[in-house]
């Protein structure tokens, strides 16, 4: 688990950087993304480019994983605290999500996200 470990962590210090081409290097080229910001789920580098692009220009999102537990599936769950502000520094949300990923290649292939109930 440590090498996903690692490249979850760079996955998240690069989003927060909003540092995309640094995140992208954590991920397969055809990786699968959820949208929670929009929902569905996106393709791809491009797609997730667009995607943050457009997320970022309307609201600031930070993510800090604080858990990690490998699945009996092989999938890794990052429990992920997220702080959502509007762009006037308004909170929107300040909770925890999970954030479901699996690899290939020591690469994210997949990345889903799981509510958690209080």
């Amino acid at each position: 688990m440590t090498s996903s470990k690692d490249t979850i962590e760079k996955a998240y210090t690069a989003f927060n950087d909003r540092n995309i081409d640094g995140a992208l290097e954590t991920m397969q080229p055809d990786v699968q993304w959820s949208k929670a910001w929009e929902g569905g789920y996106i393709s791809g580098h491009d797609e997730i480019k667009q995607y943050w692009t457009r997320q970022w220009s309307e609201i600031n999102p930070k993510v800090m994983p604080i858990g990690f537990n490998e699945r009996e599936n092989g999938s890794l769950e990052v429990q992920v605290r997220q702080k959502v502000k509007d762009l006037q520094g308004g909170l929107i949300f300040d909770g925890m999500v999970k954030h479901i990923y699996t690899f290939e290649d020591d690469l994210i292939k997949t990345m889903d996200i799981e509510l958690v109930e209080n």
